[in-house]
């Protein structure tokens, strides 16, 4: 049975190509989709299929309205949902991403270290599990095979 994950979070690393690899090593059937990982493009969005935008707000509202609209289809689809907060960058996205899995019932991983325990309780709570590393992550999504 292959599930479909979405992998929530920064889009600035190589993380998702992580958990692909450690998935691929235990032989998990497992599909992976996310969030447009080419920044120039996720930004640029708007403007390539609306065309030139009257300024740098109007620009950055119509890439959100695509993205947006990209994620919802996707997390929807997916059966499974894994949001990583890291300490590197601003994490606004993956909350936003992991309270939207949350509130559409998704099965959802939180992987956060031990420094975002506090900030990121409630959003923890919530959360079908949480974990402070990708093996970690990685374990729980093997275990549904079991």
């Amino acid at each position: 049975m292959e599930l479909v994950v979405y992998l929530a979070g920064q889009i600035h690393d190589n993380w998702r190509e992580e958990i692909i690899k450690k998935a691929r090593e235990k032989k998990l059937p497992l599909k992976f989709v996310g969030p447009q990982t080419n920044h120039d493009r996720s930004d640029d969005i708007g403007e390539v299929i609306l065309g030139e935008q009257p300024g740098k707000y109007y620009k950055d509202d119509a890439a959100s309205d695509i993205n947006n609209f990209r994620t919802q289809v996707l997390m929807q689809k997916a059966d499974i949902v894994i949001a990583l907060f890291g300490d590197k960058y601003k994490q606004w996205n993956t909350a936003m991403d992991a309270s939207t899995a949350i509130a559409l019932n998704k099965p959802t991983i939180i992987i956060r270290p031990e420094n975002l325990v506090h900030p990121l309780k409630e959003l923890s709570n919530k959360a079908n599990v949480t974990v402070e590393t990708v093996d970690q992550a990685m374990d729980v999504l093997g275990y549904i095979y079991e």
